[in-house]
């Protein structure tokens, strides 16, 4: 990462995205990766090659904070092997981009109930006092 522009800097250096759970991490890389799909469909490559570098951005920023927790980071590194096949190779695993989506969809259905668990969580507290 040292020689390439870091598009999420903030994140990065807020340790906001350390302080993220891994399901809405992976759902903010699955948002990258719809866009980077639909613009591929779309016939415009460098808007589609950009939202899969940022996807691998946010993916290397999610292993390098499963590392710090000393959590093994193989699935995550597969994914990244296969998108880099998908938007870069020639595809030789024969993902789709439905396949891909639907693999980030499971993230974003947990990183939702999490979401919406804590706002459950909130309001009965504030409710308590």
């Amino acid at each position: 990462m040292d020689n390439k522009v870091i598009r999420h800097k903030d994140l990065l250096e807020s340790g906001r995205w350390a302080s993220m759970p891994f399901a809405q991490q992976m759902a903010n890389v699955g948002s990258e990766v719809f866009r980077a799909s639909k613009w591929k469909d779309k016939g415009k490559p460098d808007r589609a090659m950009s939202a899969f570098e940022r996807a691998l951005e946010l993916l290397d920023f999610t292993v390098a904070s499963m590392q710090e927790q000393n959590r093994n980071p193989r699935e995550i590194l597969r994914m990244r092997e296969l998108l880099c096949d998908y938007f870069c190779g020639d595809n030789e695993y024969a993902s789709t981009a439905a396949s891909l989506n639907k693999y980030f969809d499971a993230f974003s259905a947990k990183a939702a109930l999490q979401r919406s668990t804590q706002s459950a969580l909130a309001e009965s507290s504030l409710s308590v006092v």
